[in-house]
């Protein structure tokens, strides 16, 4: 009988960053909606944060308005949360998983972002029709820029 695996690799996006912040910082600017308001999202988009409640269970309620002018509405569900190290959430309507991984190297956070889409369908709707895999470089540049800032206030 053949031993068959199930791969996920035609739904999901992933990226990898090193960031010149220490991770208590990078943790900081993820979980508090002060903070995330300021980068989340790609170039030109701008957030107001209804509900940003950072536990297991918490929900996170946002839009992101668009260059466009148009507003995108946003709910996710935190699944896992593990101060300093992980954030999971379920964002709803596109469906899909968000994973990212904080780990700290002295004054520098190394930082694994991964996102698996319900289905390879919704993954081609969401990616390649909205250049979701450009958006999300564009978001860790962003997050780069606003930790720069920060530290150059400390």
């Amino acid at each position: 009988m053949e031993n068959q695996t199930s791969s996920t690799a035609d739904r999901e996006l992933q990226i990898e960053r090193t960031l010149n912040a220490p991770v208590g910082l990078v943790w900081e600017v993820f979980t508090k909606p002060e903070h995330i308001a300021n980068w989340w999202g790609p170039n030109g988009f701008t957030n107001t944060i209804f509900t940003m409640d950072v536990r297991a269970g918490g929900e996170w309620d946002f839009v992101m308005h668009g260059p466009d002018g148009k507003d995108y509405k946003n709910k996710s569900i935190y699944q896992e949360v593990v101060p300093l190290k992980k954030i999971v959430f379920d964002h709803f309507n596109p469906n899909f998983t968000t994973t990212i991984e904080f780990d700290a190297l002295g004054e520098q956070t190394h930082l694994k972002w991964h996102m698996l889409f319900e289905t390879s369908e919704l993954f081609i709707a969401v990616v390649k029709a909205h250049n979701a895999a450009e958006g999300l470089k564009q978001n860790i540049e962003k997050l780069n820029v606003y930790l720069a800032g920060l530290m150059g206030k400390n």
